[in-house]
């Protein structure tokens, strides 16, 4: 029996699964959305959490805190720059997990784990753009106008 013990095995020993846990939680940080099983990425949600937890508080004993679990500095910017700001208001609850059906090679449940608002970040920018083109072709439109008048 297994009482009170915490945590996923994995069906690996301890190194292989602090190495695939903390490469899911760069990749995660990294790309905002990975696709992988669903006891990986049950796995891999409270470490998440707690890392954008650490980032909230933006200090330099925190950075190395992170530094010591991720695996690039990229993603150590990252976290600290955009996603400690992103999540500066919230309390809790930074990552959702959606299940995908099972794959197609061997029937694993897939599921996909994501930030929480990675999308609307993504919509917003996208439709920031749009604005931004479509005043930019008004603004070449008018001074094509002005050009021909002017002939």
């Amino acid at each position: 029996m297994r009482h009170k013990v915490a945590g996923f095995k994995l069906k690996r020993d301890a190194g292989a699964r602090k190495s695939l846990l903390r490469n899911l939680i760069t990749s995660v940080i990294l790309q905002e959305r990975i696709i992988t099983t669903v006891p990986k990425a049950k796995a891999v949600r409270p470490l998440v959490e707690k890392m954008i937890t650490l980032a909230k508080r933006d200090s330099l004993h925190t950075r190395r805190q992170a530094a010591a679990v991720l695996n690039t500095p990229a993603s150590v910017k990252k976290l600290f720059d955009t996603l400690g700001t992103r999540f500066g208001q919230r309390a809790g609850g930074y990552t959702r997990i959606t299940r995908l059906g099972p794959r197609k090679g061997d029937g694993a449940e897939q599921a996909m784990i994501e930030l929480v608002g990675s999308d609307l970040v993504k919509r917003a920018a996208d439709r920031a753009k749009r604005r931004e083109e479509r005043l930019k072709a008004r603004q070449e439109g008018r001074e094509l106008e002005e050009k021909k008048e002017e002939e």
